[in-house]
């Protein structure tokens, strides 16, 4: 797995620029991709969404919050091998650039379903929250740097979270949604108030996900 690209504006390349590669080994009888995602398959988020593109936003354009927001900065090897252990997992993405709203729209694609979640049930820290109402953003559309969202068996989720939930880096995870045979390709959100909206990728520039993009 190679590391990241970087792309920057001609005559800022001039810093130090750090890509990794890892190289592991797939366990027999794990198939996880993008098209695999199933009707009646529930989605997970391993927490709270947002953290990092703030922090790095409030660092950027010298925002002030009367409470610090930290990068939720982590590696999620070690979360992963616990959900893979704990039963079937069909999709994994790390929640990025683009955030949760891009991440559940590339896999309604990929896999020719629809998906349907609870606004409610997505985890958001209240100061993230607070500072996206302030700056006209949806936490939804907000990158992240140390959360995956998966889906998986709706008779293998409650296993999985509660692995999740036993490994550092994923005891705020939360059961937020389902994946439907109707409207493929389409993501909708159940909002606070009880109507739906469409959640679509977001537009123009992605919000930062790290301080060199």
């Amino acid at each position: 797995a190679t590391g990241d690209t970087k792309v920057v504006q001609r005559g800022h390349g001039d810093g130090l620029y750090i890509n990794t590669s890892g190289i592991g080994a797939i366990p027999d009888g794990v198939d996880i991709g993008p098209a695999n995602a199933q009707p009646g398959d529930v989605i997970l988020v391993s927490g709270t969404i947002g953290d990092h593109g703030i922090a790095i936003m409030s660092v950027r354009e010298g925002l002030k919050f009367e409470t610090q927001i930290r990068s939720d900065t982590a590696p999620l090897n070690g979360l992963v091998g616990a959900m893979i252990a704990a039963g079937t997992v069909h999709c994994l993405r790390d929640a990025t650039r683009g955030g949760l709203a891009a991440v559940l729209n590339e896999l309604a694609v990929a896999s020719r379903v629809g998906i349907e979640f609870d606004e409610r049930r997505v985890p958001v820290r209240p100061e993230v929250n607070a500072a996206c109402e302030m700056l006209g953003l949806d936490p939804l559309h907000v990158a992240n740097e140390g959360k995956l969202v998966a889906i998986v068996p709706a008779d293998h989720a409650e296993a999985i979270l509660a692995a999740m939930h036993g490994h550092e880096f994923g005891q705020q995870a939360a059961i937020i949604g389902n994946v439907l045979a109707e409207h493929p390709g389409l993501v909708t959100a159940r909002t606070s108030i009880g109507g739906r909206r469409v959640v679509d990728v977001p537009a123009g520039e992605l919000l930062p996900r790290n301080s060199s993009s």
